[in-house]
């Protein structure tokens, strides 16, 4: 399984970014799929999650301010990213999920290429 990530880079407070992943070797359109970023000196965290019927979830510190997305056809995750802040500086990462008990994921794959993506003026 390959998860390449792109489209990172250094935006200004307040700016946006898209975010890609391509994925291949594995059956993209069946699995969940999530966002996690690490932040330097901190725990990797997963920020947003797509179920296969395109059921989306966020964590608290980017809801109503991330988006994500998928398209099946092209085996490709998205996160637009709007209103970006100096704590979301942090390299992200894409991976298939695997559903816990308790409403949590795990990831399922190793970890691929991330992207630095960072806030600053």
């Amino acid at each position: 399984v390959q998860l390449q990530a792109s489209g990172g880079g250094l935006v200004q407070p307040g700016g946006s970014l898209r975010l890609s992943c391509a994925v291949s070797g594995m059956l993209f359109n069946v699995n969940a799929m999530g966002w996690y970023r690490q932040a330097p000196g901190k725990q990797r965290e997963l920020v947003a999650t797509i179920t296969s019927a395109a059921t989306t979830d966020y964590a608290d510190s980017v809801k109503g301010r991330f988006t994500i997305s998928r398209d099946n056809a092209e085996n490709t995750l998205y996160l637009q990213m709007n209103s970006l802040q100096p704590e979301d500086t942090a390299v992200y990462y894409c991976n298939a999920l695997r559903a816990l008990s308790g409403a949590t994921w795990s990831p399922l794959y190793s970890w691929g290429q991330g992207t630095q993506v960072t806030v600053s003026s």
